[in-house]
């Protein structure tokens, strides 16, 4: 049995640019993943099955994961199957990237089960637009519509906390919201966001889908107070909500932030986490 960490991520920054004639809209965001999310056990059977523990959720086509899986298996050539559990810990339709991070980590679990020559970021895209990012194991810039990703290496130790008050938030919702207000956004400030970041000062970044989450679920922005009540500063909406992040000085103070905000919102979700940087081997 293989057991596989799939983390979550944020968006520190996420500005949509414009929307295509197709309806995708080009966008600009500094993504990275963190030290808390989903895990998976993957072990080698005779047919494809899926487990999920932790949430109540499809295992059969309808489940990425599974989606995932089969497409692996069928584009290797590989006619037996594979065992798969997911243990669900991160919260659903929160804008952490769950469900994307999930599917990565299965084909990479499947690709060190079944070796092949499979172009995993190929198919990786063809499961969803930040599936990719998710093969990187890094902070990246994406573009385009989440595609282009440049790995960024050089981001400072970025402690967190993030709070989830259990509002579900779709993805396509939260864009039609944007669409009809028009409300567009100019690229991120990478630099400036790196040096504030590095500097521990407010950070100059933003998320184009925060207000219209804002007007339909006045708990986001409960959430967001919270957070800055809890001393944290940055707080900002992860993708399209509903989950919130506030940045800490360092671990302790993300660890006693996130201890504070769980004792005074019990029903709430709520992680210390830390920004999963690339190691020098990378």
């Amino acid at each position: 049995m293989t057991r596989f960490f799939a983390p979550a991520k944020i968006n520190l920054g996420l500005s949509v640019l414009g929307v295509r004639e197709n309806g995708y809209h080009d966008l600009h965001s500094l993504m990275v993943p963190l030290t808390v999310g989903d895990e998976l056990e993957i072990r080698p059977a005779e047919a494809l099955t899926l487990r999920v523990e932790g949430a109540d959720l499809p295992t059969d086509e309808r489940n990425l994961v599974y989606r995932a899986a089969r497409a692996y298996l069928d584009a290797a050539g590989v006619t037996a199957g594979a065992d798969i559990v997911l243990h669900k810990r991160l919260p659903l339709a929160s804008g952490l990237g769950g469900g994307s991070s999930d599917a990565a980590s299965t084909l990479l679990a499947l690709a060190e089960l079944y070796p092949s020559d499979v172009d995993l970021p190929a198919l990786a895209l063809s499961l969803g637009a930040d599936v990719p990012f998710f093969l990187l194991g890094g902070a990246a810039l994406a573009q385009g519509v989440g595609e282009r990703l440049t790995p960024i290496h050089d981001l400072p130790p970025v402690h967190l906390v993030l709070a989830n008050a259990g509002a579900a938030i779709s993805a396509g919702d939260a864009y039609r919201w944007l669409d009809e207000t028009g409300d567009f956004s100019s690229p991120l400030r990478l630099d400036a966001i790196r040096q504030a970041l590095a500097s521990g000062v407010e950070v100059p970044y933003f998320n184009s889908l925060q207000a219209g989450v804002l007007a339909h679920f006045p708990i986001v922005l409960t959430t967001l107070e919270a957070l800055a009540d809890a001393g944290l500063h940055s707080v900002l909406m992860s993708g399209s909500g509903a989950t919130c992040f506030g940045l800490a000085r360092d671990g302790a103070q993300a660890q006693a932030a996130a201890g504070a905000l769980a004792a005074q919102f019990p029903q709430w979700w709520v992680k210390a986490a830390r920004v999963e940087a690339y190691t020098d081997s990378d």
